[in-house]
């Protein structure tokens, strides 16, 4: 069985990769750069690959090189929370709680208003790093929306929270959908999901004349929405909280629903089972 990677090995390349070059790291890290060039090459043989394409203007990291960089950044995050996460513990009061970017400014305010209660650590990721880090232990819950979209691994639990759908925002000033095959005919249209279906939800809105414009969250397509007085088609929960004056929403010219689902342990967090009812309703989930 090929030896584990130490912390040593993971700074390593964590800094090669934020410095560009070998020596610079080595330096950084107070060590001589043949021996982080005999470090690097071992690491290497370990993989089985090379991490980094190395030339007179630095060290740049093959795709090998980057994924590494980045479970490096994963582990030695969850190691640098050892010592505070113990601590919380003693308390019995904290929780880690994670989800996804798209829905964060939406989520965390509505618990952190309501469950005053717990002290919860927010974390964002996306669902697959989420839920990996349930399995493993590091984090006690995680609301994604591609559950029913992947394989669940062993230590983690996945459970509906609610099914949403995708509405017309309509801003002031902005026209309703037309009439016809293509309602939306020749209109910019700024669109967000937040499962896997974008391109699905691109080609329909292309197909009844649209020209869409994806936007990186739900809050970010929203206020391009606002900005310019256009018809955005987000899910119903990014404005179950903050529809101003003027504003309203109204059927999607098509029908697509979504699922937001909490990922936990097998013994998941009491406070937040019992507090699921309370969140599907705030969120205007069914």
């Amino acid at each position: 069985m090929a030896s584990l990677p130490s912390v040593e090995d993971l700074r390593l390349v964590q800094t090669i990769v934020r410095t560009g070059a070998v020596g610079t790291a080595a330096r950084e890290l107070r060590i001589s750069q043949p021996s982080a060039s005999q470090r690097l090459a071992r690491l290497e043989r370990m993989c089985g690959t090379k991490l980094f394409e190395r030339d007179t203007r630095g060290a740049r990291p093959t795709s090998a090189g980057a994924e590494l960089s980045r479970r490096a950044d994963h582990i030695l995050g969850h190691l640098e929370e050892v010592y505070d996460a113990t601590r919380a513990a003693a308390t019995g009061q904290r929780l880690v709680v994670g989800t996804f970017a798209s829905i964060a400014a939406i989520l965390f305010p509505i618990l952190d208003a309501d469950l005053t209660d717990l002290d919860i650590e927010q974390q964002v990721d996306h669902g697959h790093f989420l839920v990996e880090r349930i399995a493993e232990g590091t984090m006690d819950a995680a609301f994604i929306a591609i559950a029913d979209q992947m394989t669940i691994p062993r230590g983690a639990v996945s459970r509906r929270v609610g099914r949403d759908e995708l509405v017309l925002f309509v801003p002031p000033g902005a026209r309703p959908p037309g009439r016809g095959k293509h309602p939306l005919k020749d209109r910019h249209i700024p669109f967000s999901t937040y499962d896997r279906g974008a391109e699905d939800i691109h080609a329909r809105l292309v197909a009844l004349g649209a020209l869409p414009r994806r936007g990186v969250t739900l809050n970010t397509t929203v206020a391009m929405a606002r900005r310019r007085s256009q018809l955005a088609l987000v899910p119903r929960s990014a404005l179950a909280t903050e529809l101003r004056p003027g504003e309203h929403l109204t059927a999607a010219p098509f029908r697509y629903r979504l699922t937001l689902s909490l990922i936990t342990t097998p013994t998941p967090p009491k406070p937040l089972i019992r507090y699921l009812p309370h969140l599907r309703a705030t969120l205007n989930l069914s």
